[in-house]
């Protein structure tokens, strides 16, 4: 097996994880969503799969999420929830800032995007949810209450884009200490 292979697969294996992580109890928005596009976008070469794969990963977790754990809410099989586009968005946008963030891993390089994936997260899915739930007015006073309604959930998401970016990389970091073989371009 290549190298190359092998880190490959050390990547996909810690994006798939920390997705599957999402089926665990945890408190609202501590989620790994953040982590694994900052985490893809910063080491996959291949733009296509720093993109792609975060978001396949959580596609996967949500179609168990909605369609096993709240299946009991919903009459059909759910492929897409309602607003899932602007998850998804924001997912991509947080892998580009990984991707122009953390050219050069350090710990203040990853503090800030991982902040940044907080913020954007934030701003860009509760868009949706005033965009596309029906919840509040179409108004300026509608969007300023779905987001004020969302503050509390923030800390939780800042928490879970730490605490999840520093698994993930602190992992794979690692793994590149003690496996110099993982050592090659980005995969």
């Amino acid at each position: 097996m290549k190298k190359v292979h092998v880190r490959y697969g050390l990547l996909v294996l810690l994006i798939l994880l920390a997705a599957a992580s999402r089926l665990l109890p945890h408190p609202a928005n501590f989620a790994p969503i953040g982590a694994m596009a900052l985490f893809g976008g910063t080491y996959f070469t291949r733009k296509r799969f720093a993109l792609l794969l975060p978001m396949a990963a959580m596609w996967t977790s949500d179609l168990y999420i909605n369609n096993v754990i709240y299946g009991e809410y919903s009459d059909s099989f759910v492929w897409l929830y309602p607003g899932a586009w602007w998850t998804y968005g924001a997912m991509f946008m947080i892998a580009v800032a990984g991707m122009l963030i953390i050219r050069k891993l350090s710990a203040a390089r990853l503090l800030a995007a991982s902040l940044s994936a907080s913020f954007l997260f934030f701003m860009i899915s509760n868009l949706g949810v005033w965009v596309s739930s029906g919840m509040y007015p179409h108004t300026l006073a509608g969007l300023e209450a779905c987001y004020m309604a969302a503050i509390p959930f923030f800390k939780n998401t800042l928490a879970g884009d730490l605490v999840y970016s520093s698994v993930l990389f602190g992992c794979f970091e690692l793994s590149l200490r003690f496996c110099p073989a993982l050592r090659l371009q980005k995969a």
